[in-house]
Parts: structure tokens; C-alpha cells; sequence
């Protein structure tokens, strides 16, 4: 018999709709050892890693702050969304990247397009990995070099991002991943809501039918 109280969560609920001032990293193939380089993998538990976040570009070889990179700037401080470029988290299959950007306060990402693996480990472990066609992605862009406090709103209900100007564009997302972002549980914990039901199946008993994970949705018009 499964047990949810054994099981817990560190998984953030997903703040829907979340409105936030995005950073910029207009960079293309960014890695998994760029996001979190290799060497800060030996960690037992999954602390200090948004310290490490971008290590590499972050800072210099005495380990002070590059004053020009986007995380060292003083309005990156309580920035939500991070704005990259196309196939974001490419690479290895590292878990610590997602890991990192959540914990440096990042909830959504925002590009063209994810490199699969990465956008799965996004999911898992509250982050939206928000893909959005190339012409609007260089509008963000260019939004965010004209204004650094311009605001974007991410609305995970909706799957749409909109800018200040109030025009909108719809996203791609399953459904099964949608529920889970935002109320913050795992597949496991899915599960478990279904464990009578589960054992009634088992048992041969009277069965009420269990949701089943949805195919992924179409995106919606903008």
C-alpha cells in the first residue's frame, strides 16, 4: 500500500498569473554546464545551487561578480522570468541546472525553443519552460533593452504570455503538466490523489475511473 505522507514535496506552486520584470540572456545553445557547470555537482542535497547558477559567466577567476553580466546587475534582483534564447538546456541531462535557476528565484523561462530533457526536469521541479515563436521572442528582447522594468504576465490557466501593451500569445503545454506546475506535485503525487482507486482495480473491485495523463494541446490562438 503506498503511503503519501512518506512521500513530501519541495515543489513550488506555480504563482499563476505571474507578472515580473524578465532578464535578457539573448544567447542561443546554452548548455547544461554553462547553467551549472560540473564541478558543483558533487553536492548531497540540493542546496546553494542558484549561488552557482551561471558560475562561469557570473564571475571572475578570483570569484568576484562580473558587474556586466545579467544576474549581477541591480535590477536583477526579484526577477521571475528569464528571457533566452533558442534550444535553452541542451547538453547533458543534468538535473541541477532546473535545480539552480529555481533556486536563484527564476519561475518561468522564456525562448524559442528547450532542449527536451531539460524542459522535462523543468517541469519537475516547478519551472514553466514557456516556448514562443522566434518574431515574438526578438519583440521581448527588444522590449526588455528599451525598458528593464517592462513587465511580462504568464498566465499558466490561460497558457499565454502578454506584454505591456496588452497583446497576448498562447504557449504549448500538456495538460497533466499544467496541473502539476501548478499545484506543485510530482507524478508519484498524482498518483497517490488515485490510490483507491488503484487498489480497486488491483482488488477487482467497483472502479470510478482515473484521469489518465492528457496528450499534449494544441497551442492556443493568441
Amino acid at each position: 500500500m503506498m503511503n503519501e505522507t512518506a512521500r513530501e514535496t519541495t515543489r513550488p506552486v506555480f504563482p499563476s498569473p505571474l507578472t515580473s520584470r524578465c532578464l535578457v540572456l539573448p544567447v542561443n545553445h546554452v548548455d547544461t554546464d554553462q547553467i551549472m557547470p560540473a564541478r558543483f555537482l558533487t553536492a548531497i542535497d540540493k542546496a546553494g545551487f542558484g549561488e552557482r547558477l551561471f558560475h562561469d559567466w557570473r564571475y571572475d577567476a578570483a570569484g568576484q561578480p562580473l558587474a556586466g553580466f545579467i544576474l549581477n546587475r541591480p535590477d536583477a534582483a526579484g526577477a521571475a522570468i528569464l528571457v533566452a534564447g533558442e534550444n535553452f538546456g541542451c547538453g547533458s541531462s543534468r538535473e541541477h541546472a532546473a535545480w539552480a535557476l529555481v533556486q536563484f528565484g527564476f519561475r518561468a523561462v522564456i525562448c524559442p525553443s528547450f532542449a527536451d530533457i531539460f524542459r522535462q526536469n523543468a517541469i519537475q521541479n516547478g519551472l514553466l519552460p514557456v516556448a514562443i515563436p522566434g518574431d515574438f521572442h526578438r519583440r521581448l528582447v527588444k522590449l526588455a533593452e528599451m525598458d528593464s522594468n517592462a513587465n511580462l504576465t504568464i498566465d499558466l490557466e490561460t497558457r499565454t504570455v502578454t506584454v505591456p501593451d496588452g497583446q497576448a500569445i498562447g504557449f504549448p503545454l500538456d495538460t497533466f503538466s499544467r496541473i502539476r506546475l501548478l499545484e506543485g506535485v510530482d507524478e508519484i503525487q498524482f498518483i497517490l490523489r488515485h490510490e483507491a482507486d488503484i487498489e480497486a482495480f488491483e482488488s477487482g473491485g467497483p472502479r470510478r475511473g482515473v484521469p489518465m495523463a492528457c496528450s499534449p494541446d494544441p497551442m492556443p490562438a493568441p
